[in-house]
């Protein structure tokens, strides 16, 4: 019996999906007179909710109204119903702000203001990352692939770069052959090992293979120098880059290389980072594959939202860029330790775009080490710091 309500419970919330979305897309909100109405009511309306004072009891009733309207809605799909749900957040969330800065400060004494003043502030900034969190992610732009002209003689030449410096080879050679195998023609593919190690194992197994082994004497600015040494010495139209541990889908270059051929101002697409090994935190807690990690949330849903508003970070790996756009700004980025997203803002500044595909198109081994993992996201860290030193992304068009 239970089973058999299942289909029909499903269609219900279809149909009631299908009926919200019909409401929104009706063709009077395409009016800015309308929109404009509507903006102005809804501020007011927020405004009048969130400052409203209101007694226990009415306060407990209009906690409890929030929280029976998410769960109504939590049944229902579709983006307009995340921006409901957001909305009761936001409300549920400026009332508390309200009544934290109106009601529980007290300035007294000096002592109790510092410390009260700043777990305030904290508060604050919690909130604040929330609104902008949701800002930046209430309507993620989802792009589709789109395809490569059917005459192959039109598609593009293509050097697909491996960096690697002291990684086994055991840990590499997946990632070659993967390359290797790309459904690319072979007369426009060039495969490239950049290995700062200048190792001969190395060397020997790529002339087996057929790729290019490529050394530079020194091993300044690391995978950012090594990159760009590869640059002077190479001339495929666009860059593919893969971390030595990422292996590419056969697929890889003909689902990211059709939007450089539409959008000719397009210089870097990313795609998601999927691993295929656990974490620590996974490893340690039996988390794997059932739990999402912090990865979905950034390849998920932060990386589409920030497609939408043409701020797509360039991560590193995965990744195709296109080599005029990046040899205008010098090359990879080399002034911070995150030289993949110091270089998609400094392309950004000459007024170029890039984009996001939600696809998994390549798979890696994550951090093992619990020091490692933590190692990787200090780097992360201080290489956002020294990019808001020295580059602020807050002076500029980017």
């Amino acid at each position: 019996m239970s089973s058999a309500k299942i289909p029909s419970q499903e269609t219900e919330v279809s149909v009631a999906t299908s009926r919200l979305e019909r409401i929104v897309d009706a063709r009077i909100w395409s009016s800015r007179i309308v929109v404009a109405l509507m903006t102005l009511f809804a501020a007011f309306a927020l405004y009048f909710v969130v400052t409203v004072p209101l007694a226990f009891g009415q306060q407990l009733a209009f906690a409890t109204l929030c929280f029976v309207c998410a769960l109504g809605f939590r049944r229902l799909q579709g983006q307009y119903v995340t921006l409901v749900m957001i909305m009761l957040s936001v409300t549920a969330s400026g009332r508390y702000m309200f009544w934290r800065l109106t009601e529980t400060t007290y300035w007294e004494r000096p002592l109790d203001a510092a410390w009260g003043l700043l777990l305030v502030a904290a508060e604050v900034y919690a909130t604040l990352v929330l609104m902008l969190g949701y800002f930046q992610t209430a309507w993620p732009l989802k792009r589709k692939p789109l395809p490569l002209p059917a005459d192959r003689n039109a598609w593009p030449t293509v050097d697909v770069f491996i960096p690697t410096y002291n990684e086994p080879l055991s840990v590499v050679k997946p990632t070659i052959y993967a390359a290797l195998a790309l459904d690319y023609p072979k007369d426009k593919l060039a495969i490239h090992v950049l290995d700062d190690g200048r190792r001969p194992d190395f060397k020997t197994f790529c002339e087996e293979v057929g790729v290019n082994w490529t050394i530079r004497t020194h091993n300044r600015h690391a995978k950012a120098g090594n990159i760009n040494e590869a640059l002077k010495i190479t001339k495929g139209e666009y860059l593919a880059i893969f971390d030595c541990d990422h292996i590419p889908t056969r697929s890889f270059l003909q689902i990211c290389l059709g939007w450089f051929l539409r959008d000719k101002l397009l210089s870097m697409l990313q795609t998601p980072h999927h691993f295929f090994s656990p974490d620590p935190f996974e490893r340690n807690l039996g988390t794997f594959r059932k739990v999402p990690n912090e990865g979905e949330l950034f390849y998920g849903l932060v990386q589409d939202g920030n497609d939408l508003w043409n701020a797509t970070f360039f991560c590193g790996s995965c990744a195709v860029l296109r080599r005029s756009m990046v040899e205008e700004i010098g090359g990879i980025a080399v002034e911070t330790v995150t030289e993949d997203a110091h270089t998609a803002l400094k392309l950004h500044r000459l007024g170029y775009t890039t984009a996001y595909l939600a696809i998994p198109q390549a798979a890696g081994l994550a951090t093992e080490s619990l020091s490692g993992h933590i190692g990787q996201r200090i780097r992360w860290a201080r290489g956002m710091t020294q990019i808001f030193r020295i580059d602020n992304p807050l002076t500029a068009r980017a």
